[in-house]
């Protein structure tokens, strides 16, 4: 029987959905190893301004930064 050509759209979700899941893990979430800071470092980050935060992977998960 010969496979399908295209990816199902299951498929396509679940890599849209780690890929998210991975950014996140790398970029943004403390790492104990780093002494709970992030493995980018946060640079050019504003000290004063209004707080805004971002939903990740549906509201699961939710990352903030300071507005510009």
């Amino acid at each position: 029987m010969a496979r399908p050509t295209t990816e199902p759209p299951r498929a396509r979700q679940l890599k849209a959905v780690l890929g998210d899941y991975v950014r996140h893990y790398n970029e943004a979430r403390p790492h104990r190893g780093h002494q709970l800071a992030t493995p980018l470092p946060l640079h050019d980050q504003p000290r004063i301004g209004e707080i805004c935060r971002r939903d990740i992977l549906g509201g699961i998960i939710h990352e903030y930064d300071r507005a510009a």
